[in-house]
């Protein structure tokens, strides 16, 4: 279909003329994006790529709602970490005082970039690693955050198939974590209605305290740790674990194999449910003796403590590719700019309601066992599987709160391995053809590829490797990938000419604030926390077990593997293309579609305003 000069200035029509015409303005709209040059003067149809690329927009599958892209951003980005990690951080560092640096680090690091990608992916319609038409030489990244979020899956459905264990475990008349009387129980094993202050001693609290039947039911009878010597003693994996991690990843499965037209129906539940689950939990754990303390203590200003957060870097799941996934499949005239201002709002709003919930249980157990707040404060699995299933346990109808709260769990991480695994589904179907041919087959490979590597963490020593995992896979190889894909938008891609492409969108340009954020304040803030957290990096631990040198060692080629795709994929670009040195470098910084301006000569960022464009 050829596209007339007058069609050109359909573009631009108003919105509000008859329903055909607005259709007829979209379609131009996208194939303006993907089928016509744009230079500073004038418009250049590319008869070639107008036709290679309707195809592929039309084809394109969209999501079936609104609502269904929302509950599935909101669903990633909300996930255990907002539940386990938050409220801990929140009052290990300050409580009150701890909301200003993580008010202003989510202003001008955490939203930027989570615009940058919904609209980067809901532009250019593509997954992460071929969104990189616009700067060839960065595709690189776009390997690296795929990568990571696989990484991401090998450990983080077996934390769902611990909740998926406990919740089978719940369904009992009595707790099996309530009493010392069963077959994993060690003979240490001591009533927690005896401990108090006094009996534990030696400054160690009661979170530490490893001898409580919560404690022994999470280590001994679900992890099996007393029989591993450490992460060289892994042992074969564990047939119950391993039976609900199958479970979790046939969820997963039978929820992508359709593409967003399926997930984006599954999350109708996993998305909403772990909001009224938070809200019962609350109106229980308000009702209870010490709560108040509990609260109070979350909440308390402590400003001594607020230097300790400014490395703190909070994602809220920007550098995963998912974003860029998902708003891969929005309308192209979708406003995404509200889109990430409602979501990265709702995410926030959720780990701080969620710290009530948590710390009102935590005052009922320090109460109950006549301890400080500090002493039954934890993170992580200790506070979901140890801490919080034994306050559930002395509380009336205690079988009934526990499956209400392990629900909670499995669905806040359902919808979260939902994500990262569309990531890699998206980014390798739209960079190979085949698989995109072939994506029902290809999602079931990539589920079975995570439970086969999962299947180290269901071990006896499988939590020595989630732990080496949860500190390597994701750790400053995610900073390193958003820093880069951060870099190549705002300074080579263009900070001017991305708002330019979003304005093409929704008919407005950023913000002045939003530019300098993405050209400056976000890429030096990100430069800093990669920089720290490389430099303040120290041996992996496990309570009291040391992980040996070996073990830091492999866990810095996981994090390495993922980050040499940058410069690697740079080099190979390079040398794979012809020309004079200069030339080369122009056709790797400059969009696929203009590199007939690489012939001519009239390269953008060989300019001295390119770089100084805002």
């Amino acid at each position: 279909m050829n596209i007339m000069p007058e069609h050109k200035l359909s573009s631009v029509a108003p919105l509000n003329q008859c329903n055909a015409e607005k259709k007829e303005v979209e379609l131009i709209l996208v194939k303006d994006q993907n089928g016509v040059q744009y230079t500073s003067s004038s418009i250049i149809p590319s008869p070639s790529d107008r036709v290679g690329h309707i195809g592929t927009e039309d084809n394109r599958e969209t999501w079936g709602k609104k609502i269904d892209f929302l509950l599935s951003v909101i669903g990633f980005a909300v996930d255990l970490a907002n539940v386990w990690r938050f409220p801990y951080l929140c009052y290990k560092n300050g409580g009150g005082a701890f909301l200003i640096p993580y008010i202003l680090f989510l202003v001008i690091a955490g939203m930027p970039l989570f615009y940058m990608e919904l609209a980067l992916g809901q532009y250019n319609r593509e997954g992460a690693a071929t969104v990189w038409k616009i700067c060839p030489v960065f595709k690189g990244v776009g390997y690296t955050v795929i990568l990571i979020a696989l990484y991401v899956g090998f450990y983080y459905n077996v934390i769902i198939a611990w909740s998926l264990y406990y919740l089978f475990s719940s369904m009992t008349n009595e707790l099996p974590w309530l009493g010392c009387d069963n077959s994993w129980n060690s003979e240490n094993c001591t009533d927690p209605q005896v401990i108090n202050g006094s009996v534990i001693g030696n400054g160690t609290s009661y979170a530490k305290y490893k001898i409580t039947p919560a404690a022994e039911f999470y280590e001994r009878g679900v992890l099996h740790l007393h029989e591993s010597r450490g992460i060289h003693d892994l042992g074969l994996p564990r047939w119950d674990l391993s039976l609900c991690l199958v479970v979790v990843v046939f969820i997963l499965f039978f929820s992508l194999w359709k593409g967003v037209k399926s997930s984006g129906k599954v999350v109708y539940i996993t998305a909403t449910m772990p909001y009224v689950v938070l809200f019962v939990l609350l109106i229980r754990g308000v009702t209870l003796p010490g709560s108040m303390e509990g609260i109070k203590a979350y909440l308390h200003i402590d400003f001594k403590r607020f230097k300790k957060t400014l490395l703190i870097f909070y994602s809220l799941g920007a550098g995963f590719g998912v974003l860029i996934a998902f708003a891969s499949y929005n309308k192209f005239d979708n406003n995404c700019y509200r889109d990430a201002l409602l979501t990265t709002s709702v995410n926030c709003v959720t780990s701080f309601f969620s710290g009530f919930v948590i710390f009102s249980v935590l005052g009922y157990m320090a109460d109950k066992h006549k301890v400080s707040i500090e002493d039954v404060a934890t993170e992580g699995a200790g506070l979901v599987f140890i801490i919080y299933p034994e306050a559930i346990s002395t509380l009336p109808g205690s079988t009934f709160w526990a499956i209400l709260f392990f629900i909670m769990l499995l669905t806040l991480g359902i919808d979260s391995a939902m994500g990262g695994m569309e990531a890699v589904i998206t980014g390798l179907t739209d960079e190979f053809k085949i698989l995109k041919r072939h994506r029902k087959l290809f999602t079931f490979a990539t589920a079975f590829l995570t439970f086969l590597f999962a299947l180290l963490c269901v071990t006896n020593g499988g939590i020595y490797v989630l732990t080496l995992l949860d500190k390597y896979a994701a750790g400053t190889s995610i900073l390193f990938g958003v820093l880069i894909e951060a870099i190549g938008v705002s300074w080579f891609y263009g900070v001017d000419r991305f708002s330019e492409d979003i304005e093409r969108m929704m008919g407005f340009k950023p913000g002045l604030y939003w530019r300098l954020c993405w050209k400056f304040v976000s890429p030096l803030f990100l430069l800093f926390v990669v920089i720290a957290s490389t430099l303040t990096s120290s041996g992996l631990k496990y309570d009291e077990y040391v992980f040996p040198d070996w073990a830091n060692v492999v866990g810095w080629g996981v994090a390495m593997s993922s980050m040499l795709f940058v410069p690697f994929y740079a080099i190979y670009k390079f040398f794979s293309l012809s020309g004079s040195f200069k030339e080369r470098i122009g056709y790797c910084i400059t969009p696929e579609h203009e590199h007939h301006l690489v012939a001519e000569g009239n390269v953008r960022q060989f300019k001295l305003r390119h770089w100084l464009a805002i």
